[in-house]
């Protein structure tokens, strides 16, 4: 299946936890100020790319813990990042979404693309970015406003956070 792509960064280690392939689609309609990937917002941007092309360099890399949808917006191009969870976790790893949306509206869509992304996803980071909430302290989010969920525990239900079980809190 054919993508648009801003890129693909196959060892990222800031766009989720461990290395991973970050893959950054191309369109977004949220243009949120002070977005630090703006050249990804125009749809007719980027490249097409092959899923099936990414997913065997994933293949290829043992040291990967998962995949980040990033963009861009995902979300705009649901069946082909639904394509790409689905690969991943065939290949044994987990699957992070970033979305200007937050859960909420996303499930309001009522699109079934959108809805099985959802339930193929492990972490969802949703909302847009906020410039006047922007905090360089916080882990996998760029401002306040953003959840960073975790999708087996929220499943159809309330949202549930993300805790780090890396993290030790005290």
């Amino acid at each position: 299946m054919q993508i648009r792509l801003s890129g693909v960064v196959y060892d990222s280690i800031v766009d989720g936890p461990g290395l991973r392939a970050a893959i950054f689609t191309q369109g977004c309609p949220h243009a949120c100020p002070g977005c630090h990937n703006p050249l990804t917002h125009d749809p007719a941007g980027g490249y097409l790319e092959d899923t099936d092309s990414i997913l065997a360099a994933l293949d290829k890399n043992p040291l990967a813990r998962g995949i980040t949808l990033t963009g861009g917006e995902p979300f705009e191009q649901p069946a082909a990042c639904l394509a790409l969870a689905r690969g991943a976790h065939a290949l044994g790893k987990d699957v992070w979404a970033f979305s200007g949306y937050t859960l909420e509206r996303l499930r309001a869509k009522n699109d079934p693309d959108t809805a099985a992304l959802l339930e193929e996803l492990d972490v969802l980071v949703d909302g847009p970015f906020i410039l006047k909430e922007r905090s360089l302290d916080l882990d996998f989010r760029g401002s306040k406003n953003q959840r960073v969920l975790d999708m087996r525990k929220t499943g159809g239900g309330v949202p549930v956070l993300w805790q780090d079980p890396w993290k030790l809190s005290f």
